[in-house]
């Protein structure tokens, strides 16, 4: 037997980049699509930090025909002189040395994005190559790395002219350490660059795509927006009615953090807050977030009780009451900003809420007495919220699930599965009683629970809350899945493990699972966030040749299988048009049978939630228009459509 030698020379010592190399996941979050794009906004940021610091106003990223992609800034370009400490030339330096970087304090930069001093060089060690040019003095400066190796000396491979400055970078990620894609996404880099060009305004940020047919032009989009974040709310809500014409804004600067706020009301019944730190999403908020709301509940209370539109015998507005229908962007600059966790998802600075709240507290008094009228409509819309909540509040009692033993509080038409640990058990969400009844003859009745639903649910997004939860199929799916929702959400308490959405094939079933979705998005994201929501992929047609039968999934299946066994007499074609059509039988075995079922896990990522909060507003929202804009300009990219 083989000793487990465990000695000194046991402990490695991963120098330089290897480290990256070895745990990738550590520095990018994940190699799947999603780090590979975040390699994107590593180089992309530093040049954005390049802006905020203002010597740059144009950035243009190019989306190369091999999936390589190329960063132009007309930056001050990275320093190519001698770090002295190093012994080598500056812009060496940022590629090949993990935490080095202009942004600790060495006078290089005020505020930026990057802290850990990890960008540059991280994605250089993820890249199979990657070569940087530097414009400065006149002289063009090249360098070229493989796999994090330097290949050749900093070397000068030409003159530009004198004004002419800036960095470019081109890199090509690794294939063996992405193994999943390599394919970056046109949509996924134009939400992220967008975004970036609302939060700083004045900034020109081009998106390219070279990756066309000879005779079509490259795809191009350009992001420029001079009013910032102001500009940024009004996109967010161009899916929706604004409450009053104006966006409000504020800006500041108070214990050395610059504040920029803008907020508008609008007609929907859902907040959409965001917040930033140096141009960083932080999806979980933190002190900047807390400040705001502080800050907004207080003057809107004080304001409604000194213009008397606020009985003294009342009770003072909520917060949730005042943001219900809000849409705000929350951007603070900072100088040493101090998240909570590796991936900057919450900030921790104590000096961001006192200044945040304060400032908006200052200039929000002054505007509210300066447009009364825009006053008395925030606050008509926050009384009537209070009072709809209380009417929730009481709805929200009924659905709550008292204790384990009180399971006489569950729903009447769920068939539940006999196995109590969660997670073992799945629940199939199945539109109309006679697909109920046929999932409930072939499901495993230890693990499978069945919930049938009698129509279309509520679309929450024109719905307010206290109406939604008075509606018979979400009180049903509320207290089947335990969780409750909103602030009462709490994972621990999920009954089951899956949540699988199983609907027609059809443009009817469709609409029923986007409803469901929309649902779950507004009021338990996390469940999707986890990854506990599916669709059910039934199979749209049933071959059966000399007694064996088939399923296709698709037209494409379809092809496959009748080139497999032929096309004759002999084949018995059967398109189903629901899962009504099925026996028992033939459900179990094209759905609902874990060894052969295909299920589509729902997916939700944090760095997009701005853009998925249009496009639910948009498509599920009352404003026809947008949705007609919308159709328009993605009916190319309709797939299987069932005419």
């Amino acid at each position: 037997m083989e000793q487990n030698n465990y000695g000194a020379d046991q402990i490695q010592i991963l120098e330089g980049l290897e480290a990256v190399r070895k745990r990738p996941g550590m520095y990018i979050g994940t190699t799947s699509s999603r780090g590979l794009h975040h390699l994107v906004y590593e180089i992309v940021d530093n040049a954005v930090d390049e802006a905020l610091a203002g010597y740059c106003d144009k950035i243009i990223v190019t989306i190369n025909e091999d999936n390589s992609i190329t960063v132009v800034d007309n930056g001050r370009g990275i320093p190519v002189g001698i770090n002295h400490k190093a012994g080598l030339p500056a812009v060496e330096v940022v590629f090949t040395i993990l935490h080095a970087g202009g942004k600790f304090g060495g006078g290089g930069y005020k505020v930026s994005g990057g802290l850990h001093g990890v960008g540059a060089s991280v994605v250089n060690a993820l890249s199979d190559w990657l070569e940087v040019k530097v414009y400065k003095d006149g002289k063009i400066y090249q360098q070229r790395y493989e796999r994090g190796h330097v290949c050749y000396p900093l070397k000068e491979i030409g003159t530009c002219e004198k004004e002419q400055t800036g960095t470019t970078v081109t890199f090509k990620p690794d294939e063996t350490i992405f193994t999943e894609t390599t394919v970056y996404e046109f949509d996924v880099l134009k939400q992220r660059l967008r975004e970036m060009a609302f939060l700083t305004k004045g900034l020109h940020i081009i998106l390219r795509d070279l990756r066309v047919e000879e005779d079509q032009k490259p795809v191009e989009r350009e992001f420029h927006y001079e009013g910032g974040i102001k500009e940024f709310v009004t996109y967010l809500n161009r899916s929706k009615t604004a409450l009053y014409e104006n966006v409000l804004y504020f800006e500041g600067k108070k214990n050395n953090v610059y504040v920029e706020v803008a907020m508008q009301h609008n007609d929907s019944y859902n907040e959409s807050s965001f917040s930033f730190v140096n141009n960083i999403n932080t999806p979980e908020g933190g002190t900047h977030l807390v400040g705001f709301r502080n800050a907004l509940t207080k003057t809107f209370n004080d304001y409604a009780r000194s213009a008397k539109l606020l009985k003294d015998s009342e009770p003072n507005l909520s917060g949730d009451d005042i943001r219900e229908g809000l849409t705000a962007i929350v951007s603070v600059k900072i100088e040493d900003p101090q998240f909570e966790g590796q991936t900057k998802q919450k900030l921790g600075n104590s000096e961001a809420r006192t200044a945040v709240d304060s400032i908006v507290s200052e200039q929000l008094t002054y505007y509210l007495e300066q447009n009364p009228m825009v006053a008395k409509t925030i606050c008509e819309k926050s009384i009537l919220a209070q009072r709809a909540r209380d009417a929730a509040r009481k709805a929200r009692d009924l659905t709550r699930r008292k204790t384990a033993l009180e399971t006489a509080s569950l729903p009447g038409k769920l068939a539940d599965c006999s196995d109590k640990d969660p997670k073992n058990c799945e629940i199939y969400i199945v539109e109309g009683d006679s697909a109920g009844g046929s999932a409930k003859t072939a499901r495993n009745r230890a693990t499978q629970a069945i919930l049938p639903l009698r129509g279309k649910i509520l679309n929450v997004e024109k719905s307010r809350l206290d109406k939604i939860l008075v509606n018979n199929e979400i009180k049903a799916m509320i207290t089947a899945f335990g969780t409750g929702i909103g602030e009462d959400f709490d994972i621990t308490k999920l009954r089951y493990n899956k949540i699988v959405i199983m609907t027609d094939a059809d443009v009817d079933g469709a609409h029923i699972a986007t409803l469901m979705l929309t649902f779950l998005y507004r009021f338990m994201p996390e469940l999707i966030k986890q990854g506990h929501v599916y669709l059910a992929q039934p199979p749209l047609y049933k071959v059966e040749r000399n007694k064996v039968v088939r399923y296709a999934y698709d037209d494409n299946e379809l092809a496959q299988i009748l080139a497999e066994i032929g096309r004759d007499s002999n084949n018995k074609i059967q398109r189903y048009k629901g899962l009504g059509e099925m026996d028992a039988e033939q459900l179990w075995d094209t759905t609902m049978d874990p060894e052969k079922r295909i299920l589509l896990r729902v997916n939700m990522d944090n760095d997009s939630e701005a853009e998925m909060n249009v496009v639910f507003n948009t498509l599920m929202g009352d404003k026809v228009e947008p949705r007609r804009q919308f159709i328009e300009e993605n009916a190319k990219y309709v797939r299987n459509l069932d005419i």
